[in-house]
């Protein structure tokens, strides 16, 4: 396997190598019962593609001849200083590549290309939870959410 890793900012000028539905479709079935449903997704890419004012963001991909191998997702919050700079809303990793060090070159890559701090949500029994843990990543608040 020859994976290589592209990091998309914008669809709008260029055609990148992954449509939003490719990277949608894959995370919606890849995040298993960890993710959520393909609009909610579809809205963060285009959140992180900069559709409306003050979001931005970047994709970044792991892929080997045209089929995608790993997603990440990360949306800029531009609120430096007071709440992370970066928030990584999803990663996920093909099955059969899982354990194969993709999601831990992702994370690397992840942490290189942002200035300033990355939140993430994770669930307990979330095995990738490991993961993050090796690369620094500590629960240091309980999040509480008000559901309307």
């Amino acid at each position: 396997m020859n994976i290589s890793y592209t990091i998309i900012k914008s669809d709008r000028e260029v055609t990148p190598l992954f449509s939003r539905d490719q990277i949608a479709d894959f995370l919606f079935h890849h995040l298993d019962q960890y993710g959520d449903e393909r609009s909610a997704i579809l809205k963060c890419i285009a959140y992180a593609y900069g559709d409306g004012p003050g979001q931005d963001g970047f994709v970044l991909i792991a892929h080997d001849e045209g089929e995608p191998l790993g997603v990440v997702i990360i949306n800029n919050t531009n609120m430096e200083g007071y709440i992370p700079e970066h928030i990584l809303v999803y990663i996920a990793v093909h099955e059969k590549t899982r354990g194969k060090g993709v999601g831990k070159q992702l994370m690397k890559t992840v942490i290189e290309q942002t200035k300033g701090d990355i939140a993430l949500h994770v669930e307990p029994d979330n095995p990738a939870k490991f993961l993050y843990e090796k690369f620094g990543f500590t629960n240091k608040y309980l999040e509480m959410r008000l559901k309307k």
